[in-house]
């Protein structure tokens, strides 16, 4: 059957066409939820969600409008940028970030890269961070910590696109400047996403 025939039967009252579309797609929701949450267990707990979601609102799908893939892929995307949204308004990446470390402290793990430990990079990266005016530690962190976009950085602070761009870029190439005694490597800005150039134009 096609993905629309399998709608059909959800919309039909056919509970069995659920686990059809799960086989299909439960994948690239998955890996859509994870890429978003950084997160195994949330992303998981999401795609369920989703996929009850999908089983309660097939009678809203119009295949008019799109395909199958690109219905359930919305719900994908807005359901776990929702869920990043609430967990980082509960410090939850903070949380998870002081967790992993923890974890290296605890069983006194010696990672190094180019000449110096975990522990000293993080020294290293924070009294970087200190350099820096408010605004382009606090992008920088958002981007680079949270995981959020500019646009979202716009949104939260009510500040223009270009003025948090300015920042993010400016912080970045501070933070270069500070760690090239340290390493080679450039510390390269995160390529904009296709939501922040939109928003930017």
């Amino acid at each position: 059957m096609s993905d629309e025939e399998v709608m059909e039967r959800l919309q039909s009252g056919r509970p069995d066409a659920l686990p059809l579309l799960f086989d299909r797609f439960h994948r690239l929701v998955l890996k859509v939820a994870l890429k978003i949450l950084r997160d195994a267990g949330e992303a998981e707990d999401v795609m369920q969600e989703i996929f009850l979601e999908i089983f309660n609102k097939a009678d809203q799908f119009d295949p008019v409008k799109g395909s199958t893939k690109t219905w359930i892929l919305q719900y994908a995307y807005h359901r776990s940028l929702s869920r990043r949204q609430y967990l980082a308004l509960r410090n939850f990446y903070d949380r998870h970030q002081t967790t992993e470390l923890e974890v290296v402290e605890s069983n006194h793990v010696n990672v190094s890269w180019r000449g110096l430990t975990f522990q000293e990079w993080r020294q290293v990266i924070q009294q970087g961070l200190a350099t820096l005016n408010e605004k382009q530690r606090k992008t920088v962190e958002l981007v680079c910590f949270q995981g959020l976009s500019l646009s979202e950085i716009a949104q939260r602070t009510k500040e223009s696109l270009p003025n948090v761009r300015h920042h993010y870029y400016r912080g970045l190439q501070a933070l270069r400047t500070f760690l090239q005694p340290h390493t080679s490597s450039e510390v390269q800005p995160r390529k904009l996403n296709r939501e922040d150039k939109d928003a930017e134009s």
